[in-house]
């Protein structure tokens, strides 16, 4: 579905990414892993048009390289920045409605839908958003990107900051999402959830994707783990 191929991205003069190539298929959750300042979130703003990259970009065959980011969005693509960016001041359920394209027609997630996944939000409907804690606000913003009717969903640290018991949660998200046949390319630094439920792993090390594997391929490789994703 979502193919990158030899992408350079830049921010002003600063080169970032170098070259990065990788694959996401339908119903595939890949994690993408490596240290802060290694090109994580930088690949992912580049797939949504955030910054200026060079290269070959497709969304299921359509080039999409220099589409701007609510074009993207509109072709089927999701993302969940690591600021969150919520409304403060709008309720749970404005937020969630404002996640909705075109009136929400023929979108396979409603209101039901995420708050049997998430029973805090119904609870916190009718609260202003910004009055959440951490934990409740990223699965607002998660919920929010599914309104939209997504296949793929980029999701950058979703678990940062959050108890184990809300990450445990997210975990489990991506695993309903994955069961609806939607794509997602999770960036993380949480080796333990991002092995257990992804199919795939790629290691970013100075901008290039330095390993693409499976999780076990992964856990077998104790100088990759080592040299680009221990601290």
């Amino acid at each position: 579905m979502l193919k990158l191929n030899d992408i350079h991205a830049y921010y002003g003069k600063s080169h970032v990414l170098h070259g990065v190539s990788f694959e996401v298929g339908k119903g595939e959750i890949v994690a993408l892993l490596g240290r802060n300042g290694s090109g994580r979130s930088t690949t992912a703003k580049a797939i949504m048009g955030l910054v200026h990259a060079e290269g070959q970009l497709e969304w299921k065959g359509q080039d999409i390289l220099r589409k701007k980011a609510y074009e993207v969005a509109h072709l089927g693509l999701g993302y969940v920045p690591e600021n969150r960016d919520i409304f403060p001041k709008l309720t749970v359920a404005q937020n969630l409605l404002l996640g909705q394209k075109g009136a929400g027609k023929g979108s396979r997630w409603t209101f039901k839908d995420m708050y049997e996944m998430f029973p805090r939000l119904k609870e916190r409907e009718h609260t202003e958003a910004g009055v959440l804690s951490g934990g409740e606000q990223q699965m607002l913003t998660l919920c929010r990107t599914l309104m939209g009717d997504p296949d793929l969903i980029i999701i950058d640290e979703p678990t940062e900051g959050l108890a184990p018991k809300i990450v445990e949660l997210v975990g489990q998200y991506l695993q309903t999402l994955k069961s609806r046949g939607i794509s997602v390319l999770l960036i993380e630094q949480k080796l333990t959830i991002a092995m257990h439920i992804s199919d795939r792993a790629l290691v970013m090390g100075h901008g290039s994707i330095v390993f693409d594997g499976t999780p076990d391929s992964l856990r077998a490789d104790a100088t990759t783990r080592k040299e680009w994703l221990e601290v």
